[in-house]
């Protein structure tokens, strides 16, 4: 991707359409919610009984499969992303060669391993916590590596540049350093970073998720309070399973493939600073901002109070699980997949941040009923600073995307277009139309 100066994308111009066809995205949610029918009525691998039952991984497995194949057939058949300039193939260029191949077969073995010593040598993935993790790569590597080879052959021989970070990493680890880019090599290991800390936590909440689904008792859903935690619940379990598939299904082929990963380290450290183990001791020990009186509880003597104010953060969950969910197989933190314009992002640049963000105010505001006027303001400010990170979140989001010309042009129509465009009067929050990105 080559960078581009404002002037060629004026404001006011035509938004870019979606990598992913809302359609393409609705159809992938059906699918989901199909999947999860099937798994709860016929029950195809058997019951939920533990944290180590292989069920639970088969299962999730099942999910993520019937979604993604629904995804990429519409993807492939319908909207044709094969023939995109952005997957790097050129369908008129034929040139195979097994060296090649051979040589990326061993740049994945190389960024496998790359994980894998991280994986043996952190204590944070020894804990039983990862285990149905691990078993679903007992399941998946060995098909997945018996692919690869014929896979990269058959991309290899249609790409006009095949030289990509599996081919230098394979240069790398088979001791040909002269032909290889550094560069390259960086930002092919900073994906499979982002891939293997991501997708063992969201593996494991789809899990986790998905056994607490199938072993819910619907005779309890007799009062809001119950549909308000089914719901809850429900959204973040749909959201955790489309995150785990955008993981695990980045493919050159459906134009899926990761093009680049957040380079810079403020982008990285605002980014894990909002996801385990790094939460845990930032939420508990620097922004612990609730209290012990939950929003249930203070309006648990008015139920209509109650039933409106519970389902403004159901709705407010819902957009921030529509804005995972217009992604279709793209989603994924720390990466650019292709720029996604509709659904949510039609109004605004970062709704998943905004709506989960002011859901955040909504469930914890009691904590203004908790204590005298110094308390309450020492909760608002830990808050917002959890809102100043997820700010950041979005700017180095932006900087980093600013290298594709369809971001710029999508950015500059939203600042004149945007539900929000009122907030390019403030510094912090002005698009800066085009951003070198670091190198």
């Amino acid at each position: 991707m080559t960078g581009m100066s404002a002037a060629a994308h004026p404001p006011g111009g035509v938004r870019p359409v979606s990598a992913t066809h809302p359609g393409v995205a609705l159809a992938g949610l059906v699918a989901f919610l199909l999947a999860v029918l099937v798994l709860r009525v016929d029950r195809p691998f058997g019951n939920v009984t533990g944290t180590g039952d292989n069920s639970v991984v088969h299962s999730a497995l099942f999910l993520i499969g019937v979604t993604a194949i629904t995804i990429f057939l519409l993807d492939l058949f319908w909207q044709r992303v094969h023939l995109r300039a952005s997957t790097g193939l050129d369908f008129a260029s034929d040139d195979p060669s097994w060296q090649r191949s051979l040589t990326k077969l061993a740049g994945l073995i190389g960024s496998l391993g790359f994980v894998a010593l991280l994986y043996w040598l952190l204590p944070e993935y020894h804990g039983a916590f990862y285990d149905r993790y691990y078993q679903m790569l007992r399941l998946v590597l060995p098909p997945w590596l018996l692919l690869a080879l014929p896979y990269f052959f058959w991309t290899d021989k249609h790409m006009p540049q095949p030289r990509d970070g599996y081919w230098h990493l394979g240069k790398l680890v088979s001791f040909h350093w002269a032909a290889v880019d550094r560069r390259v090599v960086g930002q092919h290991l900073l994906g499979w970073l982002i891939k293997g800390f991501f997708l063992p936590l969201m593996f494991t909440y789809l899990c986790n998720d998905l056994a607490k689904f199938l072993a819910y008792d619907f005779a309890q859903l007799t009062s809001f309070k119950f549909w308000f935690d089914f719901l809850h619940d429900s959204l973040y379990f749909i959201d955790v399973g489309l995150v785990s598939m955008g993981y695990l299904m980045s493919l050159r082929i459906t134009d899926t493939h990761f093009r680049s990963a957040e380079p810079t380290m403020l982008g990285w450290t605002v980014a894990l600073a909002c996801y385990e183990p790094f939460w845990s001791l930032i939420g508990r020990q620097y922004l612990a901002y609730g209290s012990d009186l939950k929003w249930g509880g203070w309006l648990w003597n008015t139920p209509l109070l109650y039933g409106i104010w519970g389902s403004l953060i159901l709705v407010l969950t819902a957009i921030y699980v529509w804005a995972t969910v217009v992604f279709g197989a793209r989603f994924s933190n720390l990466t650019h997949r292709g720029i996604i314009t509709s659904g949510p992002y039609r109004w605004t640049k970062h709704p998943a941040y905004v709506a989960k963000n002011l859901s955040w105010w909504m469930i914890s505001i009691p904590f203004m009923a908790s204590g005298g006027p110094a308390e309450a303001l020492r909760h608002c400010l830990l808050l917002l600073g959890l809102n100043l990170i997820y700010v950041m979140r979005a700017k180095t989001e932006e900087w980093h995307l600013s290298c594709d010309p369809d971001y710029v042009a999508y950015a500059l129509w939203m600042q004149t277009h945007g539900m929000f465009r009122f907030v390019r009067y403030l510094p912090l929050m002005k698009y800066l139309a085009y951003r070198e990105p670091a190198r």
